[in-house]
């Protein structure tokens, strides 16, 4: 029986996926809940728009962690992650931004 020889190139682009799905995941996910229960907060109370946007969250966190596994390059899982992670990171800190500018 051949034994598989795994090449240090593969083991690191799985590393990097999976510090990309539970990294970049944390991330969305952070970004998703803070922007989500900011936009919440104007349509019910604040305490239930910070916990369904958390609830909800979690959902995210699954997407970007599949999302990592799924990309085509390790590159691919680290944009798909990161850059929405910034989006809604600034979208959620736009108001603080515009009171300071202010």
């Amino acid at each position: 029986m051949k034994t598989a020889h795994v090449d240090w190139r593969y083991r690191l682009a799985i590393t990097s996926r999976a510090v990309a799905a539970i990294g970049g995941g944390y991330a969305l996910a952070a970004g998703f809940a803070a922007a989500l229960s900011l936009g919440l907060a104007q349509f019910m109370p604040r305490v239930e728009a910070v916990l369904t946007a958390t609830m909800l969250a979690w959902l995210a966190y699954a997407m970007a962690a599949g999302w990592a596994f799924y990309a085509r390059t390790a590159l691919g899982a680290w944009a798909g992650t990161l850059l929405p992670a910034l989006v809604l990171g600034a979208c959620a800190m736009a108001s603080q931004w515009m009171k300071a500018a202010a």
